[in-house]
């Protein structure tokens, strides 16, 4: 099992946790919402749980609790911008279908 995220993505996320003055990492998970079924979720990490699953990659901590890591086995983050745009992506095997705003997804 294992998570990653793109040099870009690492560069914005380590800017975020500078700006906060606080955190040890990005905490990745999903939650039951939209037309499709789940949501990405995403917020700061001040402390690990022993149940976390925790990933490092470029001088970033990536943590996903035990009930998210079955759906985001494998899910590589990146950070993109487009235009005035820009946000995070999650480039996830395991989704089947996604809602035509891409805020929701199936697995």
């Amino acid at each position: 099992m294992a998570i990653t995220l793109t040099e870009a993505a690492a560069d914005r996320v380590k800017a975020f946790l500078d700006n906060r003055g606080k955190g040890v990492g990005l905490r990745l998970g999903v939650r039951t919402s939209g037309c499709s079924g789940m949501a990405y979720v995403i917020e700061f990490v001040d402390d690990i749980e022993d149940s976390d699953a925790v990933f490092e990659e470029h001088g970033v901590k990536l943590i996903v609790d035990p009930k998210s890591m079955v759906y985001l086995d494998g899910t590589e983050l990146d950070f993109k911008r487009d235009g005035l745009n820009e946000g995070f992506e999650f480039n996830n095997p395991n989704v089947k279908d996604s809602c035509g705003c891409g805020e929701s997804f199936t697995v």
